[in-house]
């Protein structure tokens, strides 16, 4: 079976897919083109600091330079290293609802939950100016979740932390730098494999939406439903008073 994760972080574009993935790094003060007449493109910068069109940002931070304009990089006295991710004209836009922000700082993004434990911050998408896709950073505690599918097609990148992919055939370990594709509808599982330690993974999708839009088959939803409720019963049962007698005693 061909091996999905690609630890040079390349991800090419396919034809039924308007999402590619490559690394960007640039030396000190370093310049760059960003952007094209076709593509949406997505930056996460991950290392080091610059500028965009002049204005500062520094790592972690999201960069957007939507279809039809180009945008001057520049890194920092230290340079840059970064993820592109440019988004072609062949996907559904999602409405905006938001003031466009081609600069987004992590630090600064609101954190919402996803499947089991699983949390992520939103950098990009349709509430800032992004209607083509969605970049979003993604907190997987240690362990798995149950086998799950989504209805959009997404990159991730590895950040940080150590784990697995789970698709058809053997698990492919995931390390820093590392990245793969999901396509519609693809039942797969991302594994923290450590004891403690988060798996922080950076995902582009499309169409533009939430990351915490995940669908279950009815046996694993059966299986997982039953799994929260007995440790919650469990709780009740613990924590259930018992009323006094009548006699007082």
């Amino acid at each position: 079976m061909t091996e999905r994760v690609n630890f040079r972080g390349a991800i090419p574009g396919e034809p039924e897919a308007a999402l590619a993935l490559a690394p960007l790094r640039l030396g000190p003060n370093e310049r760059a083109a960003v952007g094209d007449g076709a593509c949406d493109t997505l930056l996460l910068v991950h290392a080091g600091s610059g500028t965009l069109d002049g204005v500062p940002f520094a790592a972690v931070s999201s960069l957007h330079v939507a279809a039809g304009r180009t945008a001057e990089l520049t890194a920092g006295h230290r340079g840059l290293e970064a993820v592109m991710c440019t988004i072609g004209s062949a996907v559904d836009l999602h409405a905006p609802f938001g003031p466009a922000a081609a600069i987004v700082a992590a630090e600064s993004a609101q954190q919402g939950t996803a499947t089991g434990a699983r949390s992520f911050q939103v950098l990009h998408g349709p509430a800032n100016g992004s209607t083509r896709a969605t970049a979003f950073i993604g907190f997987i505690p240690p362990g798995k979740a149950p086998r799950h599918y989504h209805l959009y097609d997404e990159i991730v990148w590895v950040l940080a932390g150590e784990g697995r992919l789970h698709l058809e055939g053997e698990p492919e370990p995931l390390a820093p730098g590392s990245a793969f594709r999901l396509h519609p509808r693809e039942r797969h599982i991302v594994e923290n494999t450590s004891a403690g330690d988060p798996l922080t993974v950076v995902g582009f999708f499309t169409p533009a939406g939430s990351p915490s839009a995940a669908y279950l088959d009815p046996d694993v939803a059966a299986a997982y439903h039953l799994a929260r409720s007995v440790p919650a019963e469990r709780e009740m049962r613990a924590t259930r008073t018992v009323p006094p007698r009548s006699d007082g005693r």
